[in-house]
């Protein structure tokens, strides 16, 4: 089912199409973020990395929480965006070779899923409460409030460290 196809007619459709298409993303981060927590070479990084590896755990947790609250069937659909964002960044790790500058492009490629992320749960939140849906709203707020810390991490890492690493 194509974002525009006649399959969606109505908000409901709009908005479990949505959490169809987070779910497969946040399923492909669990994969993804493993092999960059191995790329960074800052421990900060790293570990960055790996605590929002277990923080993305329990967003595919809770979107499955949703999922039923909701009334829909947990399924993925395939999601090209963010399939794009991660073979971007690989392809782009794969063509760093000073490790300074390959943390700065890590902290990129995780701040380019980390905007993608908060534009999908933001409108999910949304819509959520449009739909009356206020305990699923609650439950998608807690996600975005945690994607938007992880973005302001990344930030200030880059700001403090990486970056400059990376120009020196």
């Amino acid at each position: 089912m194509g974002l525009f196809t006649k399959d969606i007619k109505t908000m409901d459709d709009l908005f479990v199409h949505q959490l169809q298409d987070i779910y497969y993303a946040e399923k492909q981060l669990v994969k993804a973020l493993p092999t960059m927590a191995d790329r960074a070479t800052n421990p900060e990084l790293k570990q960055g990395f790996l605590d929002h590896l277990d923080q993305t755990k329990t967003h595919v947790s809770r979107l499955e929480q949703v999922f039923k609250l909701h009334g829909a069937t947990v399924k993925a659909v395939d999601c090209p965006a963010i399939d794009g964002i991660i073979n971007e960044a690989n392809e782009t790790a794969g063509e760093v070779e000073d490790k300074a500058v390959l943390d700065a492009a890590l902290i990129n490629a995780a701040q380019a899923a980390e905007h993608y992320e908060i534009t999908r749960y933001g409108s999910l939140v949304a819509w959520a409460k449009q739909l009356g849906r206020n305990d699923c709203a609650s439950i998608l707020q807690e996600t975005l409030d945690e994607e938007k810390a992880t973005d302001q991490k990344l930030t200030a890492l880059a700001e403090k460290k990486i970056n400059a690493r990376a120009v020196a």
